[in-house]
C-alpha cells in the first residue's frame, strides 16, 4: 500500500533543515533566555535574531512580532485584547472564519458588552464587502474586523487591500488570520496597514506549538498571559527556543524558495483539477478553489456524486489506500457535525454529498495525484 499525503492545510511535514537546527538547540542551547548568565543570554540572542528575520520579510518592527504557541492563541490574543484594552464594542466577521476566531468571538458576547455582525456569503463562500463598508459607516462605537485572508476549507483568498482601505477609512481595527498565507505569500506591512495578523509555523513546513501575532507597535494592548516579562510583557512564560529557531529557519526557507516552490505547486492544483474533471464527471468544486487566480494554490476542494449512504465509507476507503486528506478543517476531527463553512454558503443538495479537501505542498507528485485520482475513481463507480 502507498502512503499519500494532502492534508497540508492542517499540518505540513517538517523540513530536514529544520530538524536539524531544532537538534542542535535541544542539544546545545539549553539556557532559559530570561537568564543574564552566557547560556541564557545565547537563547535570547537567538530569539532575538528569529524575531528581526521575520519583522524584516513581513515589512515590520521586530517589537511587532509576538511569538506565541500558534494561530489559535494569536487569534485569542488579538480579539480578547482588543476588547479588554482597546475598548472595541462591535466586531464584524463571517461564519467561514477559523472557530480559534469564531468561539472567541461567542464568548467576548456572552460575557462582555460586545455586539457581533457576520457578513452575508455569496454561493462561493465569499464574504460581502459592500455589506462591510455599510455596517462600518452606521455603527457607533469602536470596531474590529476579524477576516481571514485564505479560508482553510475551501482556499479562498480575501480582497484584502480592499478590507483595509475600508477599515481606515472609518477608524476600524484590522485582524485577519493569515495562518494559511504566512509562509506561502509576500507581505509588505509598512504599506499595508493592518493591525494585527495570526500565524503558525507548522503550516509552512516548521514545528507544531509555535506561531506569533502581529500587533502594530502604535496600539496600547497589555499583556495577555500574566507572569513574566516576557515577549514585551505580552505573553509571560518561558520562550521554547527549540521552536523558535525551528520557526525561523522554515520561515527563511519559506520566503528564499517562494517562487520555485509556489510554481511547482501551483501546477500540482491545475494538474489535479484537470485529471479529477476528466476521470470522475460530475465531479464539483467548493467555493473558488477551482479559480486560480481568486483561491491559493495549495488546496482544492470538491464533491464528488455519489449518495450520503456511500459518502460515509469514503474516508475510510482513502485511509485503506494510505491516503491522507480531509473532509474538513482538521481542528473539527472527531466531530460528527459536518463543515461550518460549507453549512454556511453552500445549498442543502449539495451538502448531502461528500466534499474533500485535498491540499498540497512541494513535497508532493504527480504520480501521487494519479494515486488519488484512480483511487477516487474506483469508489465512484463502484
Amino acid at each position: 500500500m502507498k502512503s499519500v499525503y494532502f492534508d497540508n492545510a492542517a499540518t505540513t511535514q517538517l523540513r530536514p533543515e529544520v530538524i536539524d537546527c531544532m537538534s542542535h538547540a535541544l542539544a546545545h542551547c539549553y539556557g532559559n533566555p530570561s537568564s543574564t548568565h552566557s547560556f541564557g543570554r545565547t537563547a535570547k540572542t537567538a530569539i532575538e535574531k528569529a524575531r528581526k528575520t521575520i519583522a524584516q520579510r513581513l515589512g515590520a518592527h521586530p517589537s511587532e512580532i509576538i511569538f506565541t504557541s500558534g494561530g489559535t492563541e494569536a487569534d485569542n490574543m488579538v480579539l480578547k485584547c482588543a476588547v479588554r484594552d482597546l475598548g472595541v464594542t462591535h466586531i464584524v466577521s463571517s461564519k467561514i472564519e477559523h472557530h480559534a476566531v469564531l468561539h472567541t468571538i461567542d464568548e467576548l458576547v456572552s460575557h462582555h458588552d460586545v455586539s457581533a455582525h457576520y457578513l452575508s456569503l455569496d454561493s462561493f463562500g465569499n464574504p460581502n464587502l459592500e455589506e462591510l463598508a455599510s455596517l462600518l459607516s452606521s455603527i457607533d462605537g469602536k470596531v474590529l474586523v476579524s477576516l481571514m485572508h485564505i479560508n482553510n476549507e475551501i482556499g479562498n483568498m480575501l480582497d484584502i487591500k480592499t478590507v483595509v482601505a475600508l477599515c481606515e477609512a472609518h477608524g476600524a481595527y484590522f485582524h485577519s488570520d493569515t495562518v494559511q498565507s504566512v509562509g506561502h505569500y509576500p507581505w509588505n506591512l509598512s504599506e499595508l496597514k493592518i493591525h494585527f495578523m495570526a500565524a503558525a509555523a507548522h503550516k509552512f513546513h516548521g514545528p507544531k506549538g509555535v506561531g506569533f501575532a502581529y500587533i502594530r507597535k502604535d496600539i496600547p494592548m497589555k499583556s495577555f498571559i500574566a507572569g513574566g516579562a516576557q515577549e514585551r510583557g505580552f505573553r509571560a512564560g518561558t520562550e521554547p527556543y527549540h521552536n523558535i529557531v525551528g520557526l525561523e529557519k522554515a520561515f527563511e526557507m519559506a520566503y528564499e524558495n517562494l517562487e520555485k516552490e509556489k510554481a511547482y505547486t501551483l501546477e500540482l492544483k491545475k494538474y489535479f483539477i484537470a485529471q479529477i474533471k476528466s476521470a470522475i464527471p460530475g465531479v464539483a468544486f467548493n467555493g473558488m478553489s477551482e479559480n486560480i487566480e481568486k483561491s491559493t494554490y495549495t488546496l482544492v476542494n470538491l464533491r464528488l456524486p455519489v449518495n450520503a449512504q456511500k459518502a460515509q465509507m469514503l474516508l475510510f476507503h482513502l485511509d485503506l489506500q494510505g491516503i491522507a486528506c480531509s473532509k474538513g478543517s482538521a481542528c473539527q476531527s472527531g466531530s460528527s457535525k459536518g463543515s461550518h463553512v460549507l453549512s454556511a454558503f453552500l445549498k442543502a443538495k449539495d451538502l448531502e454529498v461528500p466534499s474533500l479537501r485535498f491540499s498540497f505542498s512541494m513535497m508532493n507528485t504527480k504520480e501521487e495525484l494519479d494515486y488519488v485520482i484512480a483511487a477516487l475513481k474506483a469508489f465512484v463507480e463502484k
